[in-house]
């Protein structure tokens, strides 16, 4: 059975409880406090190096680390991964994008927020966050205008990894009022059948 070491409120956590959810596969969670430091821990470390969650341990006691990695592994040679080689190229444009484009500005703002109680002194780069973050959602309302999913017709990894942080966007005090598409994309992913929440 896998093990994931992660945070239930962390949106890059969030993307492999969902995977494993969608996938119907048994998983041990086991709780990591950011905040306290077990991230810092030598026991940690030894399952990443970079010391961030999510870790997931395969059955052979070995680890693999980075949330869409993650996500790559567990998906492959099912419905969320499309063997078609354009396609799948470009959910890993979109999984890049999460990662460059959107989780830095987007998880960051929320984290000040969500996390720390948006002090005075990070005010000016919580202002900052928030145009990059309307950026990234500019960049995927225009998408999901013209496709129901990021990839076309189907749910992919794509989805999951962009949706992890989008649907939490509002605790990073963005308004997705002006970006209707990008709306019925969250109820769309949030609609599957074996769809589980954040938390619980």
């Amino acid at each position: 059975m896998y093990k994931v070491y992660g945070d239930y409120q962390s949106g890059n956590c969030y993307k492999v409880k969902l995977m494993l959810h969608l996938l119907g596969k048994p998983y041990e969670w086991h709780s990591v406090d950011i905040l306290k430091g077990e991230t810092e821990t030598d026991d940690f470390l030894k399952m990443n190096p970079n010391g961030k969650v999510p870790v997931l341990e395969l059955e052979d006691g070995t680890y693999l680390w980075e949330s869409n990695a993650i996500l790559n592994f567990l998906a492959d040679g099912s419905e969320f991964l499309p063997s078609d080689p354009r396609l799948r190229t470009q959910v890993l444009q979109w999984q890049f994008f999460e990662q460059y484009s959107h989780e830095p500005y987007i998880a960051v703002a929320r984290f000040i927020e969500h996390y720390l109680g948006r002090p005075a002194d990070r005010e000016e780069e919580y202002k900052t966050l928030h145009k990059g973050g309307y950026k990234a959602l500019r960049v995927m309302e225009k998408q999901l205008q013209m496709t129901p999913y990021l990839v076309g017709d189907s749910y992919s990894i794509a989805d999951v990894a962009l949706y992890a942080y989008t649907h939490v966007a509002h605790e990073g005090g963005f308004d997705l009022g002006g970006y209707p598409a990008v709306q019925e994309w969250l109820k769309r992913v949030a609609s599957h059948p074996r769809h589980v929440t954040m938390v619980g």
